[in-house]
């Protein structure tokens, strides 16, 4: 199946893409993308575990199963005031 992959922040910066789409196998859960992702960009390092992650515009759980056509989002944590 295929998903959509948004990165915002220094994670654009690290993959050098703001999206990507990827094809992972049925049963794969956001949280096992976040880890195929980590490997499939090594700049990324453990900047990925500090990020929410959002499957179709709703935050989710590392738990939360994909289906072909989903989009997912890492979204870093921000500061400010």
């Amino acid at each position: 199946m295929r998903v959509t992959i948004l990165y915002f922040a220094h994670l654009a910066e690290c993959t050098g893409t703001r999206q990507e789409t990827c094809d992972v196998p049925p049963g794969t859960t956001a949280g096992a993308l976040r880890e195929l992702l980590a490997r499939a960009h090594p700049k990324l390092g453990d900047a990925l575990k500090a990020c929410r992650v959002a499957v179709q515009e709703e935050f989710a759980a590392d738990s939360t199963p994909l289906a072909d056509g989903h989009t997912v989002a890492f979204i870093p944590p921000v500061s400010g005031g």
